[in-house]
């Protein structure tokens, strides 16, 4: 088996968003939509028009926040946007957390994870998508995965931040971690997303997250998207073992891109999920001094993975400055790790990612600042 090469990512400093730099491209070319479906209404925000037979790129944030609080300063870096250039980019908000939601009537039925899965499938018909790329986190993580489990066709990649494959919940974890705390709900939420170390020495990003939840989220409906997400069943996803269990076992189809933070509280559940998923479609990417949030705090590193990853689906972009252009090469089961730099050029580099599955171990890629 071919030796799996390091792929150095370059240091990026944390670029935290403000209320004044939240407004930056997000806020412009988009449209909001909103979605009727079986279970309920959809608030979804599209940046662009579908472009040929390119995949979208489809975003689900995780409880306590909302696409822009999730996704912005990600989708704000400037090599994102070099990448995003060539794709339409469609940011769905849970029930009731897009900015501005008003409560829902006592007694609404909030949709449970399975369901909030489906109601994808009517976001992608009423916006005449074709294929998708998933990029979630936490909740929006696993409802990313249950979708491409139900549809798998219609999926060709996952960003996997934070996932938790299993049924059993967080809460009980948090509220012991919180023991001695006063357990409200914005407090246990902020001890869904950031490690100890991170409650206790990092008080500017805890400040702006704990003002986010309690302030700009609204509290009812938060409790109905914890509830539900509390609430989840298992993925119930098996790793495929050749010759043994491939035909009958149930697990992602399309290349997943797992990342967490190494102080993260997620750590244990995202080795948990590569250890169910397929090794020659997988790969784990651990953030060395990062913790809950790595689309907020390591943005550059998280795009620089990302490019990688979408290149190894057969998508190469070509640096011809000022303008970087993109083509669509065939798949093979050589996964190609190529980076655009903004100004020496391209570099490139190659692994195999396709080794036989019986004999080969889950790619990590360990990243140090």
């Amino acid at each position: 088996m071919e030796e799996l090469q390091d792929v150095q990512l370059t240091e990026i400093k944390p670029l935290l968003t403000d209320g004044n730099s939240a407004r930056n491209f997000q806020d412009f070319d988009c449209q909001e939509h909103e979605i009727e479906t079986a279970h309920g209404m959809l608030h979804v925000t599209m940046r662009g028009a579908p472009k040929g037979n390119r995949p979208v790129i489809v975003t689900f944030h995780d409880i306590g926040l909302n696409h822009k609080s999730c996704f912005n300063t990600l989708f704000n870096f400037e090599d994102m946007q070099e990448i995003t250039h060539h794709f339409a980019v469609c940011h769905v908000d849970a029930p009731g957390h897009q900015e501005g939601a008003p409560p829902f009537p006592s007694g609404y039925l909030y949709p449970t994870m399975d369901q909030m899965a489906e109601m994808l499938m009517s976001v992608l018909t009423y916006l005449n998508i074709q294929n998708v790329i998933g990029i979630g986190v936490g909740a929006g993580a696993y409802i990313l995965s249950r979708f491409a489990l139900n549809n798998p066709g219609l999926v060709e990649g996952l960003v996997l931040i934070n996932i938790d494959p299993c049924a059993k919940g967080w809460i009980d974890w948090a509220a012991s971690k919180l023991s001695g705390w006063t357990t409200n709900l914005e407090d246990i939420v902020l001890g869904h997303h950031f490690s100890s170390d991170e409650l206790e020495n990092n008080m500017e990003l805890i400040q702006t997250y704990r003002l986010h939840i309690s302030q700009d989220i609204n509290q009812d409906n938060l409790h109905l998207f914890v509830n539900s997400y509390n609430s989840r069943r298992d993925l119930e996803i098996e790793r495929p073992v050749l010759g043994v269990n491939e035909a009958v076992v149930q697990t992602l189809q399309c290349p997943a891109l797992l990342v967490v933070g190494d102080t993260s509280p997620a750590v244990d559940a995202v080795v948990e999920c590569n250890s169910r998923l397929n090794p020659t479609k997988t790969t784990l990417l651990k953030m060395a001094d990062c913790g809950g949030l790595p689309q907020v705090v390591q943005p550059g590193k998280l795009t620089e993975a990302f490019k990688y990853f979408v290149q190894g689906m057969g998508y190469m972009f070509h640096a011809h400055l000022p303008t970087v252009t993109m083509t669509r090469l065939n798949r093979s089961r050589t996964t190609s790790t190529s980076s655009v730099g903004s100004g020496e050029g391209a570099r490139s580099q190659q692994h195999a990612v396709h080794p036989p599955i019986g004999d080969t171990a889950p790619q990590t890629m360990e990243v140090s600042c």
